[in-house]
């Protein structure tokens, strides 16, 4: 049998010089071990060896999560025939249209499903194409710190800088102005947000978002709005749409979800809305860069937006699950949390108690579950840790692996001597 030749250090780093210097630094874990969990093998193998996983913003991960009505929906497809045929590359019409009802809902927005929508695999390829019509080599992009890795790496891979823009836990992560102001320069072209704010949950007030906006418009910008954990806002908090204020609409890219709210994350259907002159661009590039979606999926998604139930349960349990997580952790001497304003996850401070490397395989080695160590998210996230807290289905699953975390970071505490 033929076997692949041994990699040396220099046959990797000549072949890397191959390579284009976006992607020339991004380790998958063959060589490296990488501390994200969605990237390599890495978390595969720690569930094979009998590990949790509560890393990965996949809500009531890994029970199954597929609602009744949408089940129906996806056996009458398969039984049809009609789910082997393409979907268009910028969306079934139907999906589109459904798509624009929902968003009508919450935004009071008109959009045209043939104008203003296009259906993505999943929003994270959404968000990467949402940005690759407007970043040239060069160009600056600003991101809030913490924010969702892909943020500080998507401009990088299009060529562009990523500025990282601080948030402050004291300021409940909202935005000062002045932070962004003072590093805006003649190559900013973009501003990228996660709103809410994912590893934070924060929900930007109307004053934080109606401040940015002045920003975007007064230096000319775009703004990528990432509202992939839109649906679930707790405790009565407005939520404002960027793309609904003043001078907006024309400006602003919205990439949306519906693996986190409707817990469909397998499905792998996001959705862009924006102006018609953006859009133009988008649809023209759609069956190159992204192609079209799952047609089963989309047959499913149908179901899931139109059944409006689904969202209004999935609310009751998560909400529930959130205070059960506070419950949990936010007493822990030497851990600091606030209750999550927004979807599913839950975020720790735990400087006291280590780094988030040290914290998070401990949680590994002691605990058996995987979260997420705090870094990836920017540099800002040094000291805390990310727990998707919306993992199991069932509340009395999801407090076992509260109470094993719990017993841990209480022992590390106990070693450092805080009480």
């Amino acid at each position: 049998m033929w076997k692949f030749p041994q990699k040396g250090k220099m046959h990797i780093m000549s072949i890397k010089q191959l390579m284009n210097s976006r992607f020339r630094d991004l380790q998958g874990g063959l060589f490296l071990t990488v501390t994200k969990a969605d990237v390599g093998e890495g978390a595969g193998n720690f569930m094979k060896a009998g590990g949790d996983i509560m890393a990965w913003a996949d809500p009531f991960f890994p029970d199954p999560a597929i609602p009744e009505s949408v089940q129906k929906a996806l056996h009458k497809a398969v039984d049809d025939g009609f789910a082997a045929h393409y979907s268009m590359p910028i969306g079934d019409f139907q999906l589109r249209q459904t798509l624009a009802r929902h968003i009508g809902k919450g935004t009071g927005l008109e959009l045209d499903p043939s104008r203003n929508i296009l259906v993505t695999p999943g929003s994270d390829s959404g968000l990467l194409y949402a940005m690759m019509p407007f970043i040239s080599p060069g160009d600056e992009v600003m991101v809030p710190n913490p924010s969702y890795p892909s943020n500080f790496l998507n401009g990088k891979l299009l060529g562009g800088v990523t500025v990282s823009v601080p948030l402050y836990e004291e300021d409940n992560y909202q935005f000062r102005m002045e932070e962004f102001e003072k590093r805006v320069t003649p190559k900013t072209k973009m501003v990228l947000i996660s709103h809410p704010n994912n590893p934070t949950t924060t929900v930007f007030r109307r004053e934080s978002i109606e401040a940015l906006c002045d920003f975007v418009i007064k230096h000319n910008l775009i703004l990528v709005s990432d509202q992939a954990f839109q649906d679930h806002i707790y405790d009565g908090i407005e939520f404002v749409h960027p793309a609904t204020l003043p001078g907006m609409w024309e400006r602003t890219v919205t990439v949306c979800s519906i693996s986190k709210g409707i817990g469909l994350s397998g499905f792998r259907i996001g959705y862009i809305y924006a102006d018609d002159v953006i859009m133009d661009v988008l649809y023209g590039g759609a069956v190159n860069v992204i192609g079209a979606s799952s047609t089963l999926s989309t047959i499913g998604a149908i179901a899931a937006i139109e059944d409006e139930s689904i969202l209004k349960s999935h609310f009751v349990r998560l909400e529930r699950r959130r205070r059960q997580a506070y419950e949990s952790f936010h007493d822990i001497p030497g851990v600091r949390m606030q209750l999550p304003e927004s979807g599913i996850l839950s975020w720790l401070n735990i400087s006291r108690l280590g780094t988030s490397e040290e914290v998070a395989n401990r949680l590994m080695e002691d605990a058996k579950i995987m979260v997420n160590q705090g870094v990836p998210y920017g540099s800002q996230g040094e000291g805390y840790i990310r727990i998707v807290t919306a993992c199991f289905a069932r509340d009395e699953d999801a407090q076992l692996r509260f109470d094993r975390i719990r017993k841990v970071l209480l022992k590390m505490g106990e070693e450092k001597g805080i009480k």
